[in-house]
């Protein structure tokens, strides 16, 4: 069941070379060869779609520079965690607009820093017109593949994703089972309830460890068994598993034998999309290493090659021109 080409989906973009979930980094994703481009999905106080890595934005804008906002500081629990800092939830799109994007990893990525205050935090809406531009423009489809964020968290506090993410969808034509679209989540209970609502593909992601946050008691391992990927195939189309669940690496740090977890979900029909593959020697097995810079690119498209032998159906990646290279 594994595709003939594995799909690449641009993890936040191009976020290896631009700031992450910025129209820039999708874009250069897109020109790179992304077949799909990632964005983590939170609301705004207006019930608005935004493009963030986490509700928490004092890591990716300019927010704790700004002194208007500077009352916006708070401290909350998001999934059994207690987090200070300031919240998309408490912003509306207006005031979020003002704000600038900046690297979240500068310390591996210091190029990416001379972008800082260019970009603003794009919509829901803004990517979708990015994607469906560019795929007119490139004659070849360019997907969607959102996240959902912290979901029933955001239920919690009267701002549920499913309905302004289906009616965006909607909007745009990409309602149906066979629509570039993936709509992914850590989370159980949010899948379940948009499968009652949608055709749309969905994915159910998997760390290495720990559990969905809406399901206390319930491990990731459990539902990579055979039997909990026969429960995810009732409601789900995909797996996005962190990649360790995939090929683990030993003790030295190496790649070591791949699992029979892509072999036991294709046997159950479900496509596997590992996550997240980047170039940085911070993150790669150590054979692929260039060194001990950290922050140096060492063997990207090895890493990759080792997955696809496997058998995965798409992977994310931080870096679409090593991705398209190790397909090719």
């Amino acid at each position: 069941m594994a595709s003939a080409k594995p799909i690449i989906i641009a993890h936040r973009g191009a976020s290896g070379e631009r700031p992450e979930h910025t129209i820039a980094a999708y874009t250069l994703a897109i020109e790179q060869g992304a077949d799909y481009i990632e964005p983590d999905l939170v609301l705004t106080k207006d019930s608005v779609l935004v493009a963030r890595h986490e509700n928490a934005i004092s890591e990716t804008t300019d927010v704790a520079a700004r002194a208007e906002f500077a009352s916006r500081k708070t401290t909350k629990t998001i999934d059994r965690q207690q987090v200070t800092d300031w919240f998309t939830e408490d912003f509306t799109l207006a005031e979020l607009k003002t704000l600038r994007a900046k690297e979240r990893l500068p310390m591996l990525r210091a190029a990416n820093t001379a972008f800082d205050g260019q970009f603003e935090i794009p919509t829901f809406e803004e990517i979708i017109e990015l994607a469906q531009a560019k795929s007119r423009e490139t004659g070849r489809v360019i997907g969607i593949y959102p996240e959902t964020k912290h979901p029933s968290y955001f239920a919690s506090i009267g701002l549920p994703h499913e309905e302004p993410l289906l009616k965006t969808l909607a909007q745009f034509g990409m309602n149906k089972a066979d629509s570039p679209v993936f709509i992914q989540s850590f989370e159980v209970s949010n899948l379940k309830a948009l499968r009652g609502k949608t055709t749309v593909k969905l994915i159910q992601l998997m760390d290495s460890e720990g559990g969905p946050a809406d399901m206390p008691g319930t491990l990731y391992a459990s539902m990579a068994t055979p039997t909990g990927l026969k429960a995810v195939a009732e409601y789900a189309d995909g797996i996005g598993p962190n990649k360790a669940l995939v090929i683990p690496r030993t003790l030295l740090g190496n790649l070591g034998e791949p699992t029979a977890l892509v072999a036991n979900a294709h046997a159950v029909g479900l496509k596997v999309h590992p996550w997240t593959f980047r170039r940085e020697n911070f993150f790669l097995p150590l054979a692929q290493k260039s060194g001990i810079n950290p922050a140096a690119t060492g063997d990207l498209i090895a890493e990759i090659r080792a997955f696809i032998a496997v058998g995965v159906d798409g992977f994310f990646s931080d870096n679409v021109a090593e991705a398209a290279a190790a397909i090719r």
